[in-house]
């Protein structure tokens, strides 16, 4: 596995069921991170600063699958990937690309959401379908939700179907994180937020994780973190960028542990 951390971006919604902006995302993630108001520190007192990673820019996408094609040719020789979406369907042909370097892969999903669908009016691959192809396809050896709050019978039914582990926000405790053993893909949907700590998502969903429980979740993980995405910030619905700088944070915390923990 090489050393080497490579940032990509995607300017795409064109999935979203709701309400579109999530386009937007990425340059306003990046100018969070750089903002003056904060710095680059972790909070293991480490450094991750701009030089830490190489950023390949952002992503103007056309046909969907170019987003697997683009990461591909970014993770040549096994580079490891953190995406900046966009809505949530990235995350499918982001881990299709990550399975031909890497295998199958455990997956720590975090979200308000199940993204379970096995279609969401008509399509497939609509930002609440990701997870379902993933398992379809057999890309990940496990997927583990944490967060999940919309639960209705079709998903928990594919839960069933695919053996995915949930651990619903009604039954979550912040001391019981699963264990990984294998190297994982890190998949952060904003919305898994309370909207008082993140309100500039599409999907508003009351009852969620405060961002102290979502940085724990993070800082507990053990092992490699292959590839991770940060998904789902709509800058429309922001307020005072407030979200932006909760986005920048969590991408501080995910950069330092792939850093850290280098096999």
């Amino acid at each position: 596995m090489s050393n080497t951390i490579r940032l990509q971006g995607f300017l795409f919604d064109e999935k979203s069921s709701f309400l579109r902006g999530a386009a937007k995302a990425p340059p306003e993630i990046r100018a969070a991170y750089h903002s003056s108001s904060a710095n680059y520190f972790s909070e293991n007192g480490k450094e991750v600063q701009p030089g830490i990673f190489e950023d390949k820019g952002d992503y103007k996408i056309d046909e969907y699958f170019d987003i697997e094609s683009i990461t591909a040719a970014n993770i040549n020789d096994n580079q490891r990937v953190i995406s900046l979406g966009g809505d949530h369907s990235i995350s499918y042909p982001v881990i299709k690309a990550v399975h031909q370097q890497f295998g199958p892969m455990e997956i720590l999903h975090i979200d308000a959401h199940g993204d379970l669908y096995d279609n969401f009016d008509g399509d497939p691959y609509s930002h609440a379908c990701p997870f379902a192809r993933v398992m379809e396809d057999k890309l990940a050896s496990r997927l583990v939700q944490i967060g999940v709050r919309t639960l209705n019978t079709h998903q928990r039914e594919q839960a069933e179907k695919f053996g995915v582990q949930i651990i619903e926000m009604k039954d979550f405790k912040v001391d019981a994180i699963p264990a990984f053993t294998k190297p994982l893909y890190l998949s952060v949907d904003i919305d898994a937020l309370d909207p008082g700590c993140a309100p500039g998502v599409s999907h508003q969903e009351p009852g969620g994780l405060t961002t102290r429980e979502l940085l724990h979740i993070i800082q507990s993980i053990k092992g490699p973190i292959i590839a991770a995405d940060i998904v789902e910030y709509n800058p429309d619905r922001d307020q005072n960028k407030m979200t932006a700088m909760v986005c920048a944070k969590i991408f501080r915390e995910i950069l330092s542990k792939m850093t850290t923990d280098l096999p």
